[in-house]
């Protein structure tokens, strides 16, 4: 529930020269795309809305979906989800460099919006509910 929360409201507000302007997740990766940051704007598209929503799509289907997914499709998507966790802070580390790149004296002010809160909640729950998936009992669970 919190992740469209965080991924629409504004993440950070930059204010250079007077006029500010503010960008969420979703819109700050559009906007790197189509201002030609192709390679940034994938990392933050990737590791910002499509590696967490896979992950929580894929523990739903791992846990929901016992009867119409087989035990190698489980295994197999198991093995993704751990596997794309392990890039979920490349982003955030991406922004900081962006914000010390775009950061020039006093000329830039960039601050934290609301969505950085959501969007914390989300990566702590996402490891949470990562590491307190104990994935032998959805077999277990099948088998008994």
């Amino acid at each position: 529930m919190i992740f469209p929360i965080a991924i629409s409201l504004p993440i950070m507000t930059v204010e250079r020269f007077g006029h500010q302007h503010e960008a969420s997740i979703w819109t700050g990766s559009i906007e790197l795309l189509g201002g030609g940051e192709v390679l940034v704007g994938l990392v933050v598209l990737l590791c910002s809305i499509v590696i967490p929503l896979f992950k929580l799509v894929g523990l739903l289907l791992i846990t929901r979906g016992s009867t119409w997914l087989s035990h190698h499709h489980k295994a197999s998507t198991y093995r993704l989800i751990e596997w794309a966790g392990r890039w979920g802070m490349l982003d955030v580390l991406l922004i900081a460099l962006l914000v010390a790149w775009i950061k020039v004296g006093d000329l830039v002010e960039v601050s934290v919006g609301p969505a950085a809160l959501a969007f914390t909640l989300c990566v702590l729950l996402s490891l949470v509910a990562t590491s307190a998936f104990h994935p032998h009992a959805v077999w277990e669970d099948e088998a008994g």
